[in-house]
């Protein structure tokens, strides 16, 4: 005969798992794009998660979660990314701690191949890193990676320097999510009608719509941000040459 097992005290204020959602097309000026992010705590392991009729980014951030998706386990530690197809279902798991996992998406029409791309590698190979003026961009999920509209990465700003030249784009969205640091950053589609100027820490995140310039200045310590893209699938510094020289006073993309 089976035995009766023991009933499990679930308080009001648990919190194991959620997702909040920081913005989206509805509630921002992208129309593609959007930005939440997972927090787990203590031993937990959440239902199957999907996106139907979107592509999503997973980004390790804080803590270091499991990933388990198509029947394979991913570590999501310190920037680490997650490639998730359209539609497809996946779960977050972890055994103890506290962690956040940040997830931007896009509508997609094709399913593309899972695409995980570990910090410790990626950021010791060249082959992803562009090196700019007091800072280096980091290509985690770039135009080599199958996808319909998203590329991404991180950009490590070291202290006291700012985005030169400024520049925009004609053809991509964006969004800055910051996770180290604290700085400073403007969005203006002319100097002349510029009224976004604003403070930016850990945590905090800006959108940045078609046709928009976006300088970051970063302040007394190091300054890191994700980037994520929506439309064409480029990086500037890859396009336009005079963008990583510094040639010019603005670049339009």
């Amino acid at each position: 005969m089976n035995q009766p097992k023991p009933a499990t005290y679930v308080p009001s204020e648990t919190s194991a798992f959620r997702y909040v959602e920081k913005s989206s097309p509805q509630t921002s000026n992208l129309q593609f794009l959007t930005y939440g992010v997972y927090e787990l705590t203590g031993a937990v392991c959440s239902g199957a998660l999907a996106h139907p009729g979107e592509e999503a980014l997973l980004f390790g951030w804080q803590g270091q979660v499991t990933a388990l998706l198509n029947g394979t386990r991913y570590t999501l530690g310190h920037y680490d990314v997650l490639y998730i197809p359209r539609g497809a279902a996946y779960q977050l798991a972890q055994e103890t701690g506290e962690s956040k996992i940040v997830v931007c998406r896009a509508p997609a029409e094709k399913t593309h191949p899972v695409f995980y791309a570990e910090w410790k590698k990626f950021s010791r190979d060249e082959k992803r890193i562009r090196h700019l003026k007091g800072k280096d961009v980091f290509l985690m999920f770039d135009v080599s990676e199958a996808a319909d509209k998203l590329i991404a990465g991180f950009t490590l700003f070291q202290p006291y320097q700012r985005s030169w030249p400024p520049h925009n784009h004609t053809d991509q969205e964006e969004i800055y999510i910051f996770v180290r640091g604290r700085g400073s950053m403007e969005v203006y589609a002319d100097e002349e009608t510029k009224s976004f100027v604003r403070t930016v820490n850990e945590g905090d995140a800006v959108t940045i719509p078609i046709l928009n310039y976006h300088p970051v200045f970063s302040q007394e310590q190091e300054l890191d941000f994700i980037w994520c893209i929506a439309g064409e699938r480029y990086w500037v510094g890859d396009k336009n040459k005079d963008f990583m020289t510094g040639k010019v006073d603005k670049l339009t993309t």
